[in-house]
């Protein structure tokens, strides 16, 4: 693509470099107003400065990709719904033999939910389940964190519906469900195989406790609500009654009579009619009392039953809603495996629950992140309008000799080319930047190279968040979480840094040697 005029190049990078920095800093303290406005900003300015027609801008906003996403999202709010991801957060503390057991389970279990649920879901699901599990058990916070995000950006590899830049990858490439997933599969087993032993390693001394010694901060961590029986109490009895001795009346009053003239003999007698009738009275009320109370009881066994019903037939109906969310989801899983539409595979799928809550779908249509949306439709507009200028093709052609993908130096290059555009520019517009020029010179050299270029950007792409804090939403979504969680523990960008640089470049190459002889 040819130069743009010296105007328009001068103003589309003015644009592009505005949406740069509110996208990666988000909170700048000239203009904090985050990484959707910033998007929608430098959307606008591409239009104004008329780098790019206001017809172009919406024909570049790539609705498969948009419909992907907010099916995804829509299939992942029923999942936590069903309880998909208590289960998996009960499965990580299950019989756990210590910290080394728990890591390596965090690791394995949050790379196939990433997959499966994208890396974000999982982190926002599971960062404070593992806050809370380290914590009651004397463990440090900051290996577990760190096994997160990371395990949870190499799975999310794995699939196109793992992360958004595969998204973008697997929509504009046209590559199958089937064929991503086994390309970039055993680099990906692999690659948590790698990670799991530099974790082990590099917090040998922190993990070495292999005996876990639980701490007791309140009843309620160590029991859940949903364990607790709640017990009912019988309505209570007369029974105090049968243990009284048993009093002859008559003969109290007979003492009373005898002892007594004769002149009394008539008020003793007027005495034991009397209390005759008091007895008799007394009978009648006790056997009332004792009747109503039975009648009482009798109405608190009926209530007890039938909300005891009432709880069975409540139960019934979770199970079978949960196994109807489930299913649906595997079939969505089978439907993006058969290679049916992306897009409309992942809407038929959430659309289908919806329709099989049979509730107002509103209160689950909030949760969705709409503002994910509009970034990338903003994100859309400000990467075509910065391609219009000719700046990125221009850097390409220098670029391209020193990154053939038919040589191990060109695909290491490429590698360093991509980690590096991945955390200064994120990710997703390294993927719509580099995406078509890498495939257009791969496929010159074959249509094998062309797929072979897609899964190599989709794997280094992400990866490369493993790099730095700010490498990935992931672990920002992490860090973020274990600040506000009630047992907060703050990951700084250099902890995470001597983790992330020797991590990221070990398992970039790794999988890079896998994928490349697929």
């Amino acid at each position: 693509m040819a130069m743009a005029p010296t105007a328009r190049l001068i103003l589309g990078s003015i644009a592009f470099a505005i949406f740069w920095v509110l996208a990666v800093f988000p909170a700048v303290p000239f203009l904090p107003i985050g990484r959707t406005a910033g998007s929608l900003l430098g959307a606008m300015l591409m239009v104004l400065f008329q780098v790019t027609t206001p017809d172009e801008a919406f024909a570049a906003i790539d609705l498969p990709i948009l419909g992907l996403l907010f099916g995804t999202m829509v299939v992942s709010v029923f999942l936590e719904r069903a309880g998909m991801f208590k289960h998996l957060g009960r499965l990580l503390s299950w019989k756990s033999k210590g910290g080394k057991d728990l890591l390596c389970r965090i690791c394995i279990v949050s790379a196939i939910s990433s997959a499966l649920f994208t890396n974000d879901t999982c982190c926002v699901v599971l960062t404070e389940f593992i806050l809370k599990v380290s914590r009651q058990n004397n463990l440090p916070p900051q290996p577990f964190l760190l096994a997160l995000a990371s395990s949870a950006n190499i799975g999310s590899a794995t699939t196109p519906i793992g992360n958004p830049q595969n998204l973008v990858i697997a929509v504009q490439s046209k590559i199958t469900f089937e064929k991503f997933l086994f390309g970039i599969l055993p680099a990906m087993v692999l690659g948590i195989a790698v990670n799991i032993s530099i974790l082990l390693i590099y917090f040998s001394k922190l993990l070495s406790t292999e005996k876990f010694e639980v701490e007791v901060e309140s009843v309620a961590e160590i029991i859940p609500e949903d364990d607790v029986t709640f017990h009912r109490f019988s309505p209570a009895t007369m029974s105090h009654l049968n243990c009284l001795p048993n009093l002859d009346l008559n003969d109290g009053i007979d003492a009373v009579v005898q002892c007594s003239s004769c002149k009394e003999y008539g008020r003793g007698d007027n005495l034991r009619n009397r209390l005759s009738i008091s007895e008799n009275e007394a009978l009648l009320t006790t056997t009332g009392r004792s009747s109503s109370m039975m009648n009482c009881s009798s109405n608190s066994l009926i209530t007890q039953a039938l909300n005891e019903k009432e709880c069975s037939t409540e139960r019934w109906k979770d199970l079978l809603w949960n196994a109807c969310v489930y299913l649906v989801t595997v079939g969505m899983l089978i439907a993006l495996l058969m290679g049916l539409s992306m897009s409309w595979s992942a809407i038929s799928a959430a659309l289908a629950l919806i329709v099989l809550d049979f509730k107002d779908a509103r209160p689950c249509l909030e949760k969705v992140s709409y503002s994910l949306l509009i970034f990338f439709c903003g994100m859309f507009i400000t990467v075509d309008g910065f391609n219009q200028t000719g700046l990125p093709s221009a850097l390409w052609d220098f670029m391209e000799p020193f990154a053939r993908i038919d040589t191990m130096e060109g695909v290491a290059v490429l590698a360093l080319v991509i980690l590096f555009l991945s955390n200064i520019a994120s990710n997703v517009p390294t993927v719509l930047l580099l995406g078509a020029r890498v495939a257009a010179s791969a496929a010159a050299i074959s249509p094998a190279e062309e797929t072979r270029a897609w899964l190599i950007l989709a794997w280094v792409s992400t990866v490369a968040g493993n790099l730095s804090l700010l490498g990935s939403a992931a672990n920002l979504i992490v860090c973020e979480q274990a600040r506000r969680a009630q047992v907060g523990y703050n990951l700084s960008f250099f902890g995470h840094l001597r983790f992330g640089l020797p991590s990221t470049l070990i398992i970039t190459a790794v999988g890079l040697f896998l994928i490349r002889n697929y």
